[in-house]
């Protein structure tokens, strides 16, 4: 189950390298601080239901942070600017 952790620290640090590159560098910043969480986590060596809780934690804020960004932030027809 670590290894999966460092497979996402891997594919964030990717998205987080694509955004860098397009010149928006605070969702940038927002993805390499998952990146270095996910390979931090990695090397706990947790178990795999700590593992799993983890993401759970992980998933339900992310859900919590964009619903709300979604209703209350994002102007409609403008991507949020």
């Amino acid at each position: 189950m670590d290894r999966m952790y460092r497979v996402l620290g891997f594919w964030t640090g990717i998205i987080a390298i694509m955004f860098f590159v397009g010149d928006m560098h605070t969702v940038s910043v927002l993805f390499l601080a998952q990146t270095g969480f996910f390979v931090l986590l990695s090397y706990l060596k947790l178990s795999e239901r700590m593992y799993i809780y983890i993401f759970g934690a992980y998933l339900t804020v992310f859900f919590v942070g964009f619903t709300y960004w979604t209703t209350f932030i994002m102007v409609p027809g403008t991507g949020g600017h």
